[in-house]
């Protein structure tokens, strides 16, 4: 019986343009990109149940240029150390918990005059 002959398989050479070193090389604002989305879109704020009821049942308007207003508002104040901010607005004021980026609840400036607000550690006034 003849002894088998074993040979090494021998992979192609890597040179060194083939080896990527950087993987961000290839894409450099790749990373940056989603840093910048995922923060974006963490800086979003979300309506609760119960404050997306009183803003229908109080007829508040709030287009998307004032919610981008409030929610860049509401960013600074987080980045200033505010966990729950009152944000009165010239016909509406919303409680919002900058901490969660939840709004709480909202109300009609009528309604703000005899109201007593608690564990509110901010105030952001946007009159426009």
């Amino acid at each position: 019986m003849e002894k088998p002959i074993f040979r090494p398989i021998q992979s192609p050479s890597l040179n060194s343009h083939s080896v990527r070193k950087n993987p961000q090389a290839v894409n450099p604002g790749l990373f940056s990109n989603q840093l910048h989305a995922a923060m974006n879109a963490s800086n979003k704020l979300t309506i609760s149940k119960h404050a997306q009821e009183r803003i229908e049942q109080r007829g508040i308007d709030i287009n998307a240029d004032r919610w981008k207003r409030i929610e860049r508002k509401v960013t600074e104040a987080k980045s200033m150390g505010v966990n729950d901010s009152l944000v009165l607005l010239q016909d509406a004021a919303l409680i919002v918990s900058a901490k969660n980026n939840i709004v709480i609840t909202a109300m009609d400036r009528n309604e703000i005059s005899s109201q007593i607000f608690t564990n509110i550690n901010g105030t952001i006034i946007l009159d426009d």
